[in-house]
């Protein structure tokens, strides 16, 4: 293996963010944005080349050891194969294309030597879980991608709205890293290692498939995705993680950070082969998501809120291909899922920095002529995610996982993948005529601020766009030698069906969504306006209420629990003694104030007392 590249690969970030981070305030923000952006691309040629001398296989590295506790030795070690290749390739690469966007969209922002330092430390943490060769050191970056993800949340800090939108996802997210832990520690007292490799052949050997210590090892580790990839039920921190700023959107919550739990599974798939129970209960998660996200997308009036709930779905399309062991499929959902969720983002982000900030869609609306990139970067990406047959990437990869279902003989599966694509359709083409056709619905629309980079503007947007057709399909290396045989892989017979129903689901999606919007739009907004039509656009726009739910079930009983306990009789029992001693403590130092005449009339009291004592005593008087 060609170590230098490798580990270059992820030491730039790790150097940009040292440089941004104790600049102390000294780097302007021409310089800040030359290191945040100049160190992912680096990080990106690094990987380059190491995708070009790579001999194939796997290939490791440790670069020391970490800790070294009896027979517990973690390594700092690096495994190379083609799954880490491609995951790095998407982290650096399509993080390069979001730092250089940034350069435009966060000119004027105060604090960008901050933005760039999370944002560096994030391509850092992310290439640290998918490069280390055991478990301790994946632990080490997941945990770091959730710091910087709740610093960049954050990033508007100033906001109460913004801060609580990052605690949230914090608290969320650690709920399935808590799950997570208890998994490595059962993984570790079972099988006596964390080394990745190991743990994979030591598992069918010492865990018969189906066994109760291989069905809660699974459990545990799903916890954990679930929590980083947004899925039901840890799946409310992320519409909400949209107060960030646009890039961050893309980079975390739709290129990496989100997909973290899709590799984790994949990465860790001998270890679910031998829990089939818990196989599909990822591939019905997965299959759930999709479809509620699906739904609460259709009744989202703000654009980042309907891509972060697009998002969700998406996953739950690479969950659903994991759960009937297409783990290829999942992998290539999620490079193309990359390229165009990226390519939308940062679409997004130059229709709301253009148009003021303003991101409502009943605020927008005739764009298309005023912002011809973003328009196009729209429809380019929305026919990736919609999966326009033939000359989208989305329709490769999304095609590939539905047949995988059916080949697989899981009929509901399969069903709600088709029932997603149709509604993928309606809320893709309700989001790119709400903000860029019809009139304009504020000033904001009227009058988009001029002014755009050729470079960092432009540049990003077309790559994505390009890698969003059927070129992103096609650069795909595909990793069906690395992972096990999945159902599709030796049959043929449907093939061609499944590619025709796919076809005409997203066809069909289209299809209703311009009788919807263009033709039957009065009747549309009647019906949603009133009855049971305005309830169920309620339902769907506070995302089928698992927020009030949470709330009533989880954080209004344990804020009571904590009033309750601040006024624990035990504790004021425990702390009786202390008073006590206090209140002694303070009349004897009431009583030392120096004074000769109050020292003299103690003492007369004193000795008055102790005659009086002495006289009433018993025999006192001889």
């Amino acid at each position: 293996m060609m170590v230098t590249p490798v580990v270059l690969s992820f030491l730039f970030p790790l150097m940009g963010t040292l440089i941004l981070a104790f600049s102390a305030g000294r780097l302007g923000p021409r310089a800040s944005s030359v290191i945040g952006v100049g160190s992912v691309g680096l990080a990106a040629l690094a990987t380059l080349w190491a995708v070009m001398g790579h001999g194939g296989g796997t290939e490791g590295v440790t670069l020391w050891t970490w800790i070294a506790v009896g027979d517990f030795q973690p390594t700092i070690g690096l495994a190379v194969d083609g799954l880490a290749l491609v995951m790095m390739s998407v982290i650096t690469g399509v993080g390069f294309l979001i730092h250089l966007f940034a350069a435009w969209y966060m000119t004027g922002e105060a604090g960008i030597t901050r933005f760039y330092a999370w944002m560096n430390l994030f391509v850092f943490s992310m290439m640290l879980l998918v490069l280390g060769d055991n478990l301790l050191l994946l632990f080490l970056g997941w945990e770091g991608v959730g710091l910087c993800s709740y610093g960049l949340i954050g990033y508007y800090y100033q906001g109460l709205d913004n801060a609580r939108a990052a605690f949230k996802a914090f608290v969320v997210t650690r709920i399935g890293d808590v799950f997570l832990a208890l998994g490595l520690f059962l993984i570790f007292m079972e099988l006596g290692t964390l080394d990745i490799a190991t743990v994979l052949a030591r598992a069918p050997e010492l865990w018969a498939e189906g066994s109760a210590t291989a069905n809660l090892a699974a459990l545990l580790v799903l916890g954990g995705a679930l929590g980083k990839s947004a899925q039901v039920p840890l799946h409310t921190w992320l519409p909400d993680a949209m107060a960030g700023p646009t890039p961050v959107s893309a980079l975390i919550h739709a290129a990496t950070m989100v997909t973290a739990g899709v590799y984790l599974i994949a990465r860790l798939n001998g270890l679910f082969l031998l829990a089939p129970d818990v196989m599909l209960l990822v591939g019905v998660i997965g299959a759930v998501s999709l479809l509620l996200a699906a739904f609460a997308a259709l009744a989202q009036t703000d654009i980042k809120r309907v891509l972060a709930y697009s998002t969700m779905s998406q996953i739950g399309y690479m969950f659903l291909a994991l759960g009937v062991g297409a783990f290829d499929a999942a992998i290539f959902h999620l490079v193309t899922h990359a390229f165009f969720k990226a390519l939308l983002f940062l679409s997004a982000g130059a229709v709301i920095i253009s148009c003021h900030h303003e991101q409502d869609m009943g605020k927008l609306g005739g764009l298309w002529r005023k912002l011809p990139v973003a328009y196009g970067g729209f429809v380019v990406g929305g026919a990736a995610l919609v999966a326009l047959p033939l000359v989208s990437a989305g329709f490769f990869s999304k095609d590939e996982i539905l047949w995988q279902a059916m080949a697989a003989d899981r009929t509901g599966l399969l069903i709600a993948g088709l029932l997603g694509a149709v509604l993928t359709g309606i809320y893709t083409v309700r989001l790119i005529l709400g903000t860029f056709h019809g009139e304009p619905g504020s000033d904001h629309a009227r009058h988009p601020e001029p002014g755009t980079s050729v470079f960092t503007h432009h540049l990003p947007l077309v790559v994505l766009a390009v890698l969003s057709t059927f070129i992103g399909a096609w650069i795909y290396p595909g990793l069906g030698g690395l992972f096990p045989e999945a159902p599709g892989d030796t049959v043929e017979t449907g093939h061609t069906l499944l590619q025709v129903l796919a076809m005409g689901a997203a066809i069909a999606g289209l299809a209703l969504a311009g009788w919807l919007f263009l033709m039957r739009r009065p009747w549309l907004d009647d019906i949603t306006a009133k009855g049971a039509g305005a309830a169920l656009w309620k339902l769907w726009h506070h995302a089928w209420g698992f927020d009030a739910l949470f709330d009533r079930v989880l954080v209004r009983p344990w804020q009571s629990s904590v009033r309750l306990l601040r006024f624990d009789f035990i504790n004021l029992i425990m702390n009786l003694p202390a008073l006590i001693a206090r209140g002694f403590n303070a009349g004897l130092v009431r009583s030392q104030n120096g004074r000769t005449r109050s020292y003299a009339v103690v003492m007369v009291f004193g000795t008055t007392v102790i005659l009086l004592a002495l006289a009433l005593a018993p025999g006192g008087g001889a």
